[in-house]
């Protein structure tokens, strides 16, 4: 059983940045890839940015490429979603996920992955 705590969420204003971690216990990290979803008030949670188990492979949504970045450190059971030239529009809740089985044809689904955080809130001003 994996838990996994997300942190670095607040305010900022628009053209900021902010560095979100998920810290995992509880198993064994480089086995699992990790994704970061979002849902914002009033719409279903989605797809952000993933990165497979060894760090080699990346996934991003349209709306976040070049603006956002993922990393991991195995060694610290710890990903990073590092996030640049925030817009309105990024705010919601980041949701961090793990899951041993996805793979490239699933990774940007949400109902693949079996553990999540409990969500760091990100809120983008104009």
């Amino acid at each position: 059983q994996v838990q996994l705590v997300e942190s670095g969420g607040g305010l900022v204003q628009a053209g900021g940045s902010l560095r979100l971690s998920c810290a995992a216990s509880g198993g064994t990290f480089s086995n699992y890839a990790m994704g970061w979803f979002r849902q914002a008030p009033g719409k279903e949670r989605e797809f952000v940015i993933a990165i497979g188990r060894s760090g080699g492979s990346t996934y991003y949504a349209m709306s976040v490429k070049g603006r956002f970045t993922i990393s991991r450190d195995n060694a610290k059971n710890t990903v990073y979603l590092q996030m640049n030239s925030l817009k309105p529009e990024d705010t919601a809740v980041y949701y961090c996920a793990a899951d041993p089985r996805v793979g490239p044809f699933n990774i940007r689904k949400l109902h693949e992955y079996d553990y999540w955080g409990q969500g760091t809130q990100v809120t983008v001003s104009s």
